[in-house]
């Protein structure tokens, strides 16, 4: 395979099927919200222009990123000994669930550790839930691509991580809705459904830091992180951003994280407000333990 193959991203084949799915829940929003079912927020003139901005941006930041995560992992890939088959459907199979533990793994990650979530934060930052959302994406791929280091060291191709990769990301544009309701249950007991992911992006305390999975739930219910969606939910972070600038959704929270930093006085304060999970802040002088403060949870 030429190595300009291996830049290309199967999610920019996708687009224009993501654009037509958005035209289709816009259609049905208009037939489903006639008073009789649940309330649902739909969509919102500058919130889904700003999430168009932020998915056209990560695509040009993405191209970047690739090039760079491409060269370290084919250093990596002839480094080791191991080679699995790209043409044996085992390696195929193995690989995408290897691809979607090690995103169960980042994204619970980006949730707990706040230089993480720094760029995480982004794609939470939206009051709405719609298809739209599904295009808020991070400009700050760094943290992810460092997750799949294994995964060439196991002797997977570099462009097999890519394709897998975005396979993934791919399937998870259609949980963003609100216009699904629950499907049949061992449907839900397996893998990612937009019930499971309106759980992820709502701010509702027993919803906060839930539901993590790509394409398989079974991550969450192994590991303790899922919960069921029992109350309708309430979409943002627990601080409101408060703006449409895609820069100041993108780079706010870093800003902020190092302004921290900045005025920190000791060294395990500085990497606290780094390295512990979002809204941590040192021990106050009467030795009190620290934690999250209030209302500074993740969303």
């Amino acid at each position: 395979m030429a190595f300009t193959d291996e830049l290309r991203d199967p999610v920019s084949y996708a687009v224009p099927f993501f654009l037509l799915f958005i035209a289709i829940e816009l259609v049905a929003l208009r037939f489903l919200d006639n008073g009789e079912g649940p309330q649902r927020r739909g969509y919102e003139r500058r919130d889904t222009w700003t999430n168009l901005v932020m998915g056209v941006g990560s695509m040009v930041v993405n191209l970047g990123a690739r090039f760079a995560a491409l060269l370290l992992y084919a250093v990596l890939f002839v480094l080791t000994p191991m080679r699995l088959d790209p043409h044996h459907w085992s390696t195929w199979v193995g690989t995408i669930l290897a691809v979607d533990l090690l995103w169960y793994s980042y994204h619970r990650s980006s949730h707990r550790i706040r230089i993480l979530w720094a760029a995480h934060q982004a794609h939470h930052s939206s009051e709405y839930f719609n298809y739209s959302v599904a295009l808020r994406q991070k400009w700050n791929p760094w943290g992810e691509l460092i997750f799949w280091i294994p995964l060439p060291l196991l002797g997977v191709s570099p462009w097999m991580i890519f394709f897998c990769f975005s396979v993934n990301l791919i399937y998870q544009f259609w949980v963003h809705t609100e216009t699904i309701p629950k499907l049949w249950q061992p449907i839900e007991l397996v893998f990612n459904t937009p019930s499971h992911h309106r759980v992820h992006h709502a701010v509702n305390p027993g919803y906060l830091d839930r539901n993590y999975g790509g394409i398989l739930i079974i991550w969450d219910r192994l590991f303790g992180s899922y919960a069921e969606e029992v109350e309708a939910p309430r979409y943002g972070v627990t601080k409101p951003v408060n703006t449409h600038n895609p820069l100041r959704l993108q780079y706010g929270e870093f800003a902020a994280a190092f302004r921290d930093v900045h005025y920190a006085e000791n060294w395990h304060d500085r990497l606290g407000y780094l390295f512990a999970p979002p809204g941590w802040r040192p021990s106050p002088p009467t030795g009190k333990p620290a934690g999250l403060a209030k209302g500074e949870a993740t969303g």
